[in-house]
């Protein structure tokens, strides 16, 4: 082949993969073949969750590692006493973005959330990013807290006088038991039934949210009215912090890095923004939940009120029984370091309680969400579809659900995924951003779908909400959103190289692929 020919023949090449990427990005996935999809009787799932079952999916995915411990942090180390203030900040954000959630559950009550959301308003390569996101985030938060069992479980063996060793060794490999076991034994549940595990979760949620509301009790009695002075400590340097360890707002300005003072207040929102993620893990479940037009909406609204209000008061607990300078002294700050300082060392074994319990659902609630994300993309044909099949006898997707669970404990119990906590932050933000943004283009484009919950003063609000995630996620460290930007190359490497070629949307364009898709 001459020179010009075979130029003309690379040069046709790059234009045709050019144009199948083009139309690739663009394509949508239409409503109706959302909810056609469910009809597949070897990828569906069964309804059986209520109003109930869902906001207590809320509330056991929230109440957990941030109410017992997020918050003390974020007071000693950025915000001080009023880090109440962050708390409130976080709860506003994330309740704007949850209403756009529970219009589109209310909506589209297909298993993705965001990520089925934005397949349907904003074409593939945004959901496929999405979707990329979400697993980041459930993947990094189910390890995380797993993990932080297998921490929370040796405090309480060391309060209790237990000397059971916590840890194991493979072939040179150091691994921890708790968090795997943990694990597999939630893995197990959810293959049985979503329902089964539900069930659990609803004593489990009962239990701890009755130890948070006596830890607030108990705690009021030590409340010192100058320790909340000064409430906003005025801004300091940030002693030992790189330009990598600081805001990404802070370091595109040129800002020196700081702690304390509004730069503090907004630091400390975008991390307490980690106890507020898991709502969007409840709208996964729209699939499994009955007459979800009416029960996904009270679900998710009323999950997040009623967390709204425990974290605020174990904040203003916290911060008026012991100075946030003492927190910071003491290292590592928590609800039981505050007990401690005061004295009250009882109290330092019902919270060690309350958090097993605590984190117990959360690990539960992000196996199940994350679970979820897959079997969607799976489904669509963006992941392997053979992950997507469901048992015959639980309903459930069994292979994907034991996948998963050997994945999260094979991460939470040997590696120190706990360094990569703020990454669930912006993979929570960046889906609170789409979903934000994808109501005004469908209340536009599919203004004739029956709506069981509408947001209020759209496009106004939903437009608020997308631009105040955008400003967390700008509170967040140069060194998370470089993480994020490497997740996200290797997520466009493996959509362009597999999920585009192989997508559900296009093969019903072209009937002839159609059997391509079962291999």
């Amino acid at each position: 082949m001459s020179a010009p020919s075979w130029f003309s023949a690379t040069l046709a090449s790059v234009s045709t993969l050019a144009n199948d990427v083009g139309s690739a990005i663009t394509r949508r996935k239409p409503v109706e073949q959302s909810m056609l999809a469910m009809q597949d009787p070897t990828r569906s799932l069964k309804r059986e969750l209520t109003a109930w079952d869902l906001a207590t999916l809320g509330v056991a995915v929230a109440v957990g590692a941030g109410i017992f411990s997020v918050g003390a942090t974020a007071a000693a180390n950025y915000a001080g006493p009023s880090v109440i203030l962050s708390f409130v900040i976080a709860a506003i954000v994330c309740g704007l973005a949850v209403m756009c959630y529970a219009e589109f559950a209310s909506t589209l009550p297909v298993s993705g959330s965001a990520y089925t959301y934005s397949y349907t308003t904003m074409g593939e390569l945004v959901a496929w990013i999405i979707g990329w996101d979400l697993i980041l985030e459930m993947l990094l938060a189910a390890s995380v807290i797993a993990k932080f069992w297998g921490v929370y479980l040796a405090d309480a063996f060391r309060l209790f006088n237990v000397e059971i060793p916590l840890t194991f060794h493979i072939g040179g490999i150091e691994a921890t038991w708790g968090p795997i076991l943990i694990v597999g034994i939630f893995t197990a549940l959810l293959v049985i039934g979503t329902k089964l595990s539900t069930r659990v979760t609803n004593i489990f949620t009962i239990l701890k949210v009755g130890i948070t509301l006596f830890v607030i009790v108990a705690g009021a009695g030590y409340i010192k009215l100058q320790n909340y002075t000064p409430f906003v400590p005025p801004s300091q340097p940030a002693e030992h912090k790189t330009a990598m360890e600081q805001p990404l707002f802070a370091f595109l300005s040129g800002l020196t890095p700081s702690t304390f003072g509004i730069v503090g207040i907004l630091s400390a929102a975008a991390l307490v923004f980690f106890a507020f993620i898991g709502f969007d893990v409840v709208a996964t479940t729209a699939e499994e939940a009955k007459d979800p037009q009416r029960t996904l909406p009270r679900g998710i609204l009323g999950g997040l009120a009623m967390v709204s209000v425990l974290y605020i008061l174990v904040t203003l607990v916290v911060t008026g029984m012991v100075s946030y300078k003492d927190l910071a002294a003491s290292g590592t700050p928590s609800l039981t370091t505050a007990f401690e300082l005061v004295g009250a060392t009882w109290a330092g074994k019902v919270i060690s309680v309350g958090i097993l319990i605590g984190l117990t659902t959360v690990v539960m609630v992000l196996l199940l969400g994350l679970t979820r994300v897959v079997f969607a993309m799976s489904r669509d044909g963006l992941l392997p579809r053979g992950l997507s099949r469901t048992s015959p006898r639980f309903h459930t997707p069994v292979r994907l659900q034991i996948i998963v669970g050997v994945i999260v404990a094979l991460i939470a119990g040997v590696a120190k995924v706990e360094l990569l906590e703020e990454m669930i932050n912006i993979g929570t933000l960046s889906a609170f951003v789409l979903v934000s943004f994808g109501i005004p283009i469908l209340r536009k484009s599919r203004p004739d779908l029956k709506r069981g919950f509408r947001v209020p003063w759209s496009p106004t609000l939903p437009i608020i909400s997308g631009v105040a995630c955008l400003w967390l996620m700008a509170n967040l460290t140069v060194t998370t959103w470089m993480r994020f930007l490497i997740w996200l190359g290797i997520g466009l490497v493996i959509w362009l190289s597999y999920g585009r070629r192989r997508s559900v949307v296009a093969a019903s364009n072209d009937e002839a692929s159609a059997p391509a898709l079962e291999k």
